[in-house]
């Protein structure tokens, strides 16, 4: 890819940008070398890693890439025998652990979700414990050879110590003595020339004998080394020596070992580069919220609201663009800073960022090509240096790019035809657009040269294009519009800047009646488009409302259907278990009838038991639809309606209840054991007493009392959303939840409220306790603020 071109899509600076996201030196340097590809399968390539690298960011976290350094200097003096120093050993040590590190975490990584090709390279990483180990066991952090290095370095270092502390000791008996004290500048011990010395004021020089190591920059101390710690030194300095040449000996050593892996080792750090440069593409990816896009290399791009990197997320006006299918070249007119050039850049520069294997500021679903070049003429290049003028600048780009464009290149032309005579810069711009469109490239080209707009209607695979223009506002809105030319808009302008109408309609009157045919058409596809656009929005604004009703409806009946589905086999499972009991009880009594007969020898015939059994399986219940109940306005046959206190059978359920009231024209709220149930009229039958009375018709009419025992709580019969239990105990609680819960479940509450207080939380803890186990509970949390803090425990049912 051609350097002025990248310089002119400030390609540039986005590799500035992927280098502040890497975390070593080695990605930085990779993400200053990144170049566009012309392969399809290598950006294909570079694109997945990207997308792995993502997931990997977005799932886990940043991979750990502390610890990792440049140390191919280090292993390249290692390998022809040279010597490293700590501080190069530790970097050594750390970044092979650093590499170790990151190894686990990707694998680690890919056993949650693929990563395919980022685990595959990062295996190819070699691991050096026992190097890493030993070179942690010899030097610290701060790059200081550890006593524990070898057993000659501990025992130099303890013979060291031991020296210092005899001549501390004899010197600290000397400063302390009177005599001396008077001698001294101060009473403290130093170090001068690695030698332990004290300081001595100038006239008392003879008073001391031993050697003078160094004196104050005045003259009046002098520091000496006492004659009677000489020998002590002197010790000490030989100890020194030994130190330094034992140390020399691990340095060897740990070098050694250094030099052992330097091939493998060096291989890693090709890979840490890879790797850290992947994930600083994934980084800025997180940065841009940007997208991968799908590529192709049929020469079709098409961007969904496709933003520019460098313009600011909150002031960028996205861009929708697609080239390459119905129309290979897009002419783009409009009125200076609309954002013509801006829209040029944004197509060329996420261009070559999907090229280079990074995302792009888009939505999901855009599409973009793998050109095998982009060549773009952006901006005004005039040199006075060499002479050239801003028509003989763009000339001259042009000229290269007529000459290296293939069918598979991407041109983008700034002002096509500007700097010279209108007229002549028109049919230039039409001639060399024309040679490009015949040559099959994909073009977008911009102007202000009115004469371009009817070129674009009388060639096939050339569409016309504008930056749209607001006239109430007189500022344009950045947005560009493809199958729309753009207008001039200066008489509007000029008339809303307050210019006298005479000289706007004189100046009117000066234009062309076919330009004026091609501004009122342009006129009034603006007016269908903004129309199709108003109503687009409103009918995107129904569906969606319609979609969301349809959920809604969708789910209410799966809850129906659900519940009704429990109750049913609820139903079901009582009759059987009570069909069952009678025939176990059948079985018995025919049984003791059989043992009967054989114990009195009486003739009981066997098959008159056979019988017998086939009478009671025919006396079996069986389900069966009743016949339908008189209630007001329900069309029964009974003699009379069923009235609130009745015991009924609900049918469709097979359950008995008692009828509570009647609700509304058909229905009526039946209490079935703990629950209360609005059901149909007309699917209620009149059941035991309640049936004798209305068939007898005599005597009153006694109300009949739901059964079962329950507890009476201090509220109206109605469900409601919460429920209070402050002042209850835990036992009786829970009972009153169980109760609420199914309550609520059946009226399909989605979210309700039991209110406990806060108290010492005995009540809360149990509670929630027990909703963690409870079949109707989705979920379950505190309050809010609003809501009633750690008092209230918010209930989300199934």
């Amino acid at each position: 890819m051609n350097a002025k071109v990248l310089h002119t899509l400030e390609f540039d600076k986005i590799t500035a940008m992927l280098a502040a996201h890497a975390a070593t030196s080695l990605g930085k340097a990779l993400a200053g070398e990144i170049a566009p590809s012309a392969s399809l399968e290598e950006v294909k390539r570079r694109l997945q890693a990207t997308d792995e690298a993502a997931a990997v960011d977005r799932l886990k976290g940043t991979p750990p890439f502390g610890g990792i350094h440049n140390i191919r200097a280090s292993l390249k003096r290692a390998s022809i025998g040279g010597m490293l120093n700590p501080s190069e050993l530790l970097d050594i040590g750390s970044t092979l652990g650093a590499s170790r590190r990151l190894k686990r975490f990707l694998q680690a990584a890919h056993e949650d979700h693929a990563i395919r090709m980022i685990v595959a390279l990062a295996e190819t990483m070699s691991e050096h414990r026992p190097v890493e180990e030993r070179i942690a066991a010899c030097i610290d952090d701060n790059a200081a050879i550890l006593d524990t290095a070898s057993p000659e370095l501990a025992r130099i270092r303890q013979e060291l110590r031991g020296g210092e502390g005899r001549v501390r000791e004899k010197l600290e008996q000397m400063i302390r003595t009177p005599s001396v004290q008077k001698m001294l500048q101060d009473n403290l011990i130093t170090i001068r020339n690695d030698r332990y010395v004290i300081p001595v004021k100038m006239e008392y020089r003879a008073n001391f004998g031993g050697m003078i190591h160094d004196q104050s920059a005045s003259g009046a101390t002098l520091f000496i080394e006492p004659e009677s710690i000489v020998a002590l030194n002197n010790k000490l300095k030989e100890w020194r020596l030994k130190e330094e040449a034992e140390i020399e000996k691990i340095l060897r050593l740990l070098t050694a070992l250094v030099a052992d892996i330097a091939e493998e080792a060096s291989a890693n750090q090709d890979v840490l580069a890879e790797l850290d440069f992947i994930f600083a593409k994934a980084g800025l990816a997180r940065e841009w919220k940007a997208t991968l896009p799908l590529m192709n290399d049929r020469g079709f791009l098409k961007l969904k609201k496709g933003r520019h990197p460098l313009i600011p997320r909150e002031s960028v006006v996205p861009l929708d663009v697609e080239l390459g299918n119905q129309f290979s070249t897009i002419i783009v007119t409009g009125p200076n800073t609309g954002g013509k050039t801006v829209s040029l850049k944004t197509v060329g520069l996420l261009s070559l960022l999907a090229m280079s294997g990074l995302f792009v500021p888009a939505e999901d679903g855009s599409q973009l090509c793998v050109f095998d070049a982009i060549y773009a003429d952006i901006g005004d290049e005039q040199s006075i240096e060499q002479n050239l003028s801003t028509f003989s600048s763009h000339m001259t780009n042009i000229i290269a790019m007529l000459r290296g464009m293939t069918p598979k290149s991407l041109v983008l032309l700034d002002e096509v035809g500007a700097g010279t005579d209108p007229a002549e810069g028109s049919a230039l711009a039409i001639a060399i657009l024309e040679h490009i469109h015949k040559s099959g490239c994909r073009m977008i080209a911009t102007t202000h040269y009115s004469e371009l707009k009817a070129y674009a209607y009388e060639r096939s695979g050339v569409i016309n294009a504008s930056m749209e223009f607001d006239v109430a506002t007189l500022s344009p809105t950045y947005r560009l519009l493809v199958g729309v030319p753009g207008r001039s808009n200066a008489f509007a302008i000029a008339e809303r800047l307050g210019l006298a109408k005479p000289i706007i309609d004189h100046a009117r009157g000066q234009v062309s009646e076919d330009d004026q045919r091609v501004e009122t058409m342009i006129a009034t596809l603006e007016e269908n488009r903004l129309s199709a656009i108003a109503e687009r929005s409103e009918a995107e604004q129904l569906r969606g409302e319609a979609t969301r009703l349809r959920r809604e409806l969708d789910e209410q009946r799966r809850k129906f259907e659900e519940q009704r589905g429990k109750l049913i086999a609820a139903a079901e499972q009582e009759a059987r278990e009570a069909v069952a009991k009678a025939r176990r009880e059948a079985e018995a009594i025919i049984a003791d009838l059989r043992q009967l007969a054989m114990e009195e020898g009486a003739s009981l015939k066997e098959h008159k038991l056979i019988e017998a059994r086939r009478r009671l399986d025919e006396a079996e219940p069986k389900l069966k639809k009743p016949a339908a109940v008189a209630v007001p306005g329900g069309g029964g046959k009974k003699t009379r309606p069923a009235q609130p206190g009745d015991e009924v059978l609900v049918r469709s359920l097979g359950q008995k209840g008692h009828l509570i009231e009647l609700s509304g024209d058909n229905d009526a709220i039946v209490q079935l054991g703990i629950m209360k149930m609005k059901v149909a009229r007309s699917d209620l039958e009149l059941s035991g007493a309640s049936a004798s009375a209305a068939g007898g018709g005599a005597g009153p009419q006694k109300q009949a009392q739901p059964t079962g025992a329950g507890v009476k709580r201090s509220r109206d019969d109605n469900v409601r959303t919460e429920l209070d239990l402050r002042g209850s105990n835990l036992e009786d609680s829970l009972i009153e939840v169980d109760r609420f819960l199914d309550e609520s479940f059946l009226a399909n509450f989605a979210q309700i409220y039991i209110i406990h207080g806060k108290g010492t939380g005995v009540l809360r803890t149990g509670i929630q306790e027990y909703l963690r186990r409870h079949r109707h509970v989705k979920a379950y949390r505190l309050g809010n603020y609003g809501e009633g803090g750690a008092g209230v425990t918010v209930v989300e049912l199934k």
